[in-house]
């Protein structure tokens, strides 16, 4: 699964950690976020956020 990173804070969504303190579950896609996901760092909403190169 790839890893995306907000472009405006740097922070970096792991989906084989998921964000179990809000619910979302290890093993969930960027792709399978809720469309009103937000960056739980700085608020920015998914549209800020780009695929990183493994």
């Amino acid at each position: 699964m790839k890893r995306y990173q907000c472009a405006v804070c740097g922070f970096v969504y792991d989906p084989a950690l998921g964000l179990p303190d809000e619910g979302i579950a290890p093993g969930t896609a960027f792709e399978d976020l809720p469309d009103d996901w937000i960056c739980p760092e700085c608020g920015m909403s998914k549209a800020e956020f780009f695929e990183l190169e493994d």
